[in-house]
């Protein structure tokens, strides 16, 4: 068989180069030739950079300019302890003992997630979500609320209109409702005082981490940075991949910037079977195999039949009327006769074999549960 010959691309490189530039040259001849891969998947999608994360926020505060279906002041108290405090702190003093009744004021938890390197002044998105007995956040508007971290610093401080998606009505004793309307968003709603420090910045190496654990991914992605910057990534475990990048800030962002755009042929996923045993959700990989197996599975079905009677006393008689009720529980199982389900090396096959069992969604749960359970089901099985 004749060998195939394929184009070698030579990048002479002058020895006087200082290191800085050097980077810069691989990076590039490493974009070369990685960008040719047209099924491979990209780092930045299969991985993350170590140290650069958002962090969780969160505030207590008071929505205000509800139109009448804010929290019912008798059961809520700390809505009326926030709201004396707040007037408090304007400078607005109550008489000791007042009996406030309120009826456009809401307590809510106000949470937003603060981006990695998030300076002071820049806005970030909000949600804003009812703790009390309010009927409807709709029209409110949310009062300067603090946002603190899990150190206890104010990190970002919130005010603003709410967007609720939802509406109500009611009259006479019939109420709708669509969608929820007891949780709002404010986009831009939070203003960034505190900045968190960054730790990509500090070190000479920096860590790459999978977002799945999966050693032959971790092992292709350090093959893939060692070919723009040869002997400098290692692979750590199934799931971290340790990287030597340079020390100077831009040369370093730049570096990342092009690591991360380097594509990389993921190893195929585990199979697995995931499901909903709630609401009977049934989802699989296409690495989801069946051996050969028989199946039969049979209908139980409870009837619940309970019936009212009323024993009414002739007129101008001294009997009174009588309220009994009797109950009927019927328990019927259809049966079911006894299914081969052929060996299946795809999904497509899979798929097929199950739809021929007959099984709605909630009962196929149960057949899967006992396929694992036999072998027959060569896949990983998770109930959510």
């Amino acid at each position: 068989m004749a060998a195939h010959k394929f184009p070698v691309r030579i990048v002479h490189l002058p020895v006087h180069l200082p290191m800085r530039a050097l980077w810069r040259v691989m990076i590039i001849v490493a974009a070369m030739l990685f960008s040719s891969s047209a099924s491979a998947g990209r780092i930045k999608d299969i991985a993350t950079i170590g140290g650069v994360r958002d962090n969780q926020l969160a505030g207590y505060g008071l929505v205000t300019g509800l139109d009448g279906s804010g929290d019912q002041t008798t059961q809520t108290p700390f809505t009326v302890q926030s709201i004396i405090n707040m007037l408090g702190n304007l400078g607005v003093t109550l008489p000791p003992g007042s009996n406030l009744q309120l009826k456009n004021v809401a307590a809510v938890m106000v949470t937003a997630e603060l981006p990695a390197y998030a300076r002071p002044g820049q806005r970030i998105d909000v949600t804003v979500s009812s703790i009390g007995n309010a009927k409807s956040l709709k029209g409110g508007t949310l009062v300067m609320t603090p946002l603190k971290g899990i150190d206890g610093q104010v990190y970002a401080i919130a005010q603003g209109n709410l967007a609720v998606s939802g509406a109500g009505a009611q009259a006479g004793g019939a109420q709708q409702t669509i969608n929820h309307l007891l949780a709002g968003r404010i986009p831009g709603g939070a203003t960034v005082e505190r900045t968190v420090p960054g730790m990509v910045g500090e070190g000479a190496t920096v860590t790459v981490e999978l977002k799945e654990t999966d050693f032959d991914t971790a092992r292709r992605v350090a093959d893939a940075i060692n070919k723009v910057a040869p002997q400098s990534a290692q692979a750590l475990d199934g799931r971290s991949i340790q990287v030597r990048a340079p020390t100077y800030p831009p040369e370093r962002v730049a570096f990342l910037g092009q690591i991360e755009n380097l594509e990389v042929a993921t190893a195929r996923p585990g199979a697995r079977v995931i499901v909903n045993a709630r609401t009977g959700s049934v989802v699989m990989n296409r690495n989801v195999t069946l051996e050969s197996c028989a199946v039969a599975h049979g209908n139980l079905t409870v009837t619940v039949d309970v019936r009212t009677d009323v024993s009414q006393p002739a007129p101008v008689s001294l009997g009174t009327t009588v309220v009994s009720t009797t109950g009927e529980v019927n328990i019927s199982q259809e049966g079911s006769a006894v299914m081969e389900v052929r060996a299946s090396a795809n999904l497509t096959d899979v798929v097929k074999a199950l739809n021929a069992i007959g099984a709605k969604p909630l009962d196929l749960v149960s057949i899967l549960q006992a396929m694992k359970a036999s072998g027959a089901l060569r896949a990983e099985l998770e109930i959510i």
